[in-house]
């Protein structure tokens, strides 16, 4: 397949990443030589640079025969030229990264497939709403619901209250007589485990649940936390991520934003309904403390500066705050969440570059997402009627050894599958994968 990225700056970068296990044809365009030059060094990939938007550009990187084209340099207008003429050209289908709000509107999508944009992604709004669905479930660092909340991917850290530390997977499995969860994945350090059923579970691990909704609530008692449910949310920073968030979250919770420079702040009031925007310094504990920092159930540190953001966080949970949630630009940070002491680090071009992914995914994907300091890929897959895999038992499948199935959506039920479980047409399979088994995976489904 062959993929052109316009733009190797973080979202790019991340993409051609995850396409390079794939042996996909990528070429990569960027009018800074510096970044071309890091993505020549680290990626199987073409590169070439130059603007995006340049008709000579695009001729020369072929994408009159791209299967897929991407846009997603840091400049709008850009991404959406380069989406328009990459179409016009022959390009199968474009993709246009954007910051504008008004461009998402659903009366304006008609508008872009007429010109020739296929689908447009905001990395700010994709995040915004990721703070809210970690802020649904409090006790878990992540959340991503499959099939409308039939089942949901979680993940959870041990610490030392947590009862299932130094129990193997297969003792965690006996606890699973009544309730409907499966153990899938577990980062330990930079490591990224499909644990079997002798893998012990150790302090500090991240482990990940393929569960049923309903048993939730049971599950995280289970491992030892707490349910809270979040009511009063402070947000640290005025920028337009801060915003957006602030807009999705005043409808079903208690805000407050906390923004130092007193014109942003006249201008944010302007844009919220029932957050109370306070001009204070988000770096004076003291200050925080004066507005009600302490009986928070949920921080999330929003502003432009990464460490600002962790040191906010880090603050917040000595104050005794529930829920932290700090937002990174380096995305090497990501992996160190839970060893620094906040709940969940996001980024959000990580988030938008996971979004994009599922565009080059091959088979009959319904949905896809990554895990928060990983390369692996949780992948929902809709059998087909008559499909190869409706033969065989899942042990039959023979599946790489980083890559399992989770779970199986059968007529709306949940299903937890053992190895001599049959797929059926119609099934929904969600599977957990790492990098180097998606291209097997992907054959296995198509």
């Amino acid at each position: 397949m062959k993929i052109v990225i316009a733009g190797a700056g973080d979202i790019g970068f991340h993409i051609a990443k995850l396409l390079a296990f794939e042996k996909q044809d990528i070429t990569l365009i960027d009018i800074d030589e510096d970044v071309l030059d890091y993505a020549r060094t680290h990626l199987d990939v073409l590169t070439l640079k130059g603007d995006a938007s340049s008709f000579r550009v695009l001729q020369e990187a072929g994408v009159e025969k791209a299967r897929l084209v991407i846009a997603a340099t840091t400049t709008e207008n850009t991404n959406i030229i380069t989406a328009i003429l990459a179409k016009k050209m022959g390009a199968r289908q474009t993709i246009a990264r954007v910051h504008s709000a008004e461009y998402l509107a659903k009366d304006q999508k008609s508008v872009f497939e007429e010109l020739g944009v296929d689908s447009l992604i905001s990395p700010t709004q994709l995040a915004a709403y990721e703070v809210l669905r970690l802020l649904k479930q409090c006790s878990l660092t992540d959340i991503f619901e499959f099939e409308g909340g039939q089942i949901s991917l979680i993940g959870v850290l041990l610490d030392d209250s947590s009862p299932i530390v130094n129990m193997s997977i297969k003792e965690v499995d006996l606890l699973n007589e009544e309730i409907g969860f499966k153990p899938i994945a577990l980062l330990r350090g930079h490591n990224t485990i499909i644990p079997n059923p002798n893998s012990i579970l150790r302090r500090s691990d991240h482990i990940y649940f393929l569960a049923r909704n309903k048993d939730i609530d049971t599950l995280v008692r289970i491992v030892g936390k707490n349910n809270v449910a979040v009511k009063d949310v402070m947000i640290i920073g005025g920028t337009e991520m801060a915003l957006k968030t602030a807009q999705i979250l005043e409808e079903n919770y208690s805000v407050i934003l906390i923004e130092k420079d007193k014109n942003r702040c006249k201008a944010l009031v302007q844009d919220l309904h029932s957050t109370l925007v306070v001009c204070a310094d988000p770096s004076n504990l003291a200050e925080l403390e004066e507005e009600g920092l302490k009986r928070m159930d949920a921080v999330v540190a929003l502003t432009d500066n990464s460490e600002s953001n962790i040191i906010a966080s880090l603050m917040a949970e000595e104050a005794g705050v529930y829920k932290t949630i700090a937002l990174v630009s380096n995305t090497h940070y990501i992996r160190l969440s839970q060893n620094i002491g906040v709940d969940t680090l996001i980024n959000e071009k990580l988030i938008a570059a996971n979004n994009i992914f599922r565009f080059v995914r091959k088979g009959n994907v319904e949905a896809i997402t990554s895990i928060h300091g990983s390369d692996a890929e949780i992948i929902e897959f809709n059998v087909s009627k008559g499909h190869r895999i409706t033969k065989r038992t899942i042990g039959e499948l023979h599946l790489p050894s980083s890559a399992v199935i989770g779970s199986v959506l059968r007529d709306k039920e949940a299903l937890i599958p053992t190895d001599d479980f049959r797929l059926q047409a119609e099934d929904k399979v969600i599977l957990f994968s790492l990098p180097e088994a998606i291209s097997v995976v992907e054959k296995i489904f198509r």
